[in-house]
């Protein structure tokens, strides 16, 4: 189900109303929350200017070995993100890398971008969009998706998840449906085509509709220190504004896979590796200095904006995930801040396959339901601009290139 809102201004103001009215000392949690999150800010920002790696690593074969420690764990549940490294051989995903350039270049990828269809979804961010491929269904990309090693990172990576509260059993975490996404292929030299620091899976939606409202419901009661950014109690229940590029799944870590090195300063990723953030963000949007109609810049079916002016303590975490080389991937939690450098100031292309970890649950199963014709037929996926590149393209991967993971992962047996 689709959320629908006719007069957000007023859907604002009632939703600050009520929210306010269930938690009178709203200025004085905030206050706490403020502090906390600003300390661990300066923590973080003290770790990596010290040269330290602020976001977690864990080696694909701890993961096949199930010897991935507590702490390591730990860590990655308070950062909300981690790098798996080596999950695919080099020699593997440089030949994918060159299988896709090829693609993309005989079926005349590039004369195609010129007609697409404009995506909103980033429009209200400061920076434009880093070069971002409409392409869904390359051999590279389906078999990347259903391959062993991956499907096993993304199980390891539901599991930190608590599936089972409130009396319900949330999701399947040994189940990983396909949440297909695009290509980025970034050209050395290219420049201010980042994405602003925003997150993902919600703007509005998270004050105003009831399902997110109980996903927060610690937050909203004032006892933010309760709230679990790992509990998926109604999180897949939870309804969205549609818009192009909307992710209508529940998905637990978005995440790509490197085809190419990079690193800081190759227009890479940035974070604010905190995970529970959206605490203050959330809190943030009801002081004083917030107008009634207004959640601080928050705009309906697009990117939630973080802005200096509203969240300048979280910017002090803001940091560039570490150097990344072909076959290794990097996972952040869905409710955390994220950003892509303005500025590709490196070598060779940065190229990534986004391929993010959802869980079986009714919510992914109905949207598995609307995707798996676009995979059939070559279409863009329903939560994407509805280009349909790809219907015609030489070297599109189709049925037989799915293995019997592959096809029930796209949902074709359900």
């Amino acid at each position: 189900m689709a959320l629908k809102i006719d007069d957000l201004s007023s859907a604002i103001r009632q939703a600050k109303k009520e929210l306010r009215a269930a938690l009178p000392n709203y200025r004085e949690v905030f206050a706490e929350v403020e502090e906390s999150i600003g300390e661990e800010a300066k923590r973080i920002a003290a770790q990596r200017d010290r040269g330290e790696n602020v976001i977690p690593e864990i080696q694909f074969s701890d993961i096949a070995g199930q010897s991935v420690s507590a702490d390591q764990i730990a860590l990655v549940k308070s950062r909300g993100a981690c790098v798996i490294r080596n999950v695919f051989r080099r020699e593997q995903v440089q030949s994918w890398d060159d299988d896709i350039a090829q693609y993309v270049e005989r079926n005349h990828l590039d004369k195609r971008l010129e007609n697409r269809a404009e995506d909103k979804y980033f429009g209200q961010l400061a920076s434009s969009k880093p070069q971002i491929y409409g392409v869904y269904w390359s051999k590279p990309q389906v078999l990347a998706r259903q391959s062993e090693s991956l499907t096993a990172a993304r199980v390891f990576l539901n599991k930190l998840w608590r599936n089972e509260s409130e009396g319900r059993v949330h999701f399947d975490p040994e189940r990983v449906p396909v949440y297909a996404d695009r290509l980025r292929r970034r050209p050395p030299g290219s420049a201010s085509l980042g994405l602003s620091a925003h997150c993902d899976g919600g703007s509005v939606e998270r004050w105003i509709e009831g399902n997110f409202r109980k996903v927060y419901r610690h937050v909203f009661a004032g006892n933010w220190r309760d709230y679990d950014p790992f509990d998926a109690a109604f999180r897949p229940d939870v309804e969205e504004i549609a818009s192009p590029a909307v992710c209508s799944m529940f998905r637990t870590f978005q995440g790509w896979t490197a085809l190419t090195p990079q690193g800081p300063g190759d227009g890479t990723l940035q974070l604010v590796p905190i995970a529970n953030a959206m605490v203050y963000i959330l809190l943030r949007a009801l002081q004083d200095d917030v107008a009634d109609d207004d959640l601080c810049g928050a705009m309906p079916g697009r990117a939630l904006s973080i802005k200096p002016e509203f969240h300048a303590p979280l910017f002090e975490a803001l940091s560039s995930i570490p150097k990344m080389e072909a076959g290794d991937t990097v996972f952040w939690h869905s409710d955390v801040i994220h950003a892509v450098e303005d500025e590709h100031k490196g070598a060779g292309y940065s190229n990534v396959m986004y391929i993010a970890s959802a869980p079986a649950c009714a919510k992914n199963d109905a949207y598995l339901k609307r995707q798996s014709p676009s995979f059939l037929k070559g279409e863009s996926p329903p939560d994407f601009p509805a280009d349909h590149f790809e219907t015609d393209f030489t070297g599109r991967a189709t049925v037989d290139d799915l293995s019997p993971l592959g096809r029930a992962q796209l949902g074709l047996d359900l």
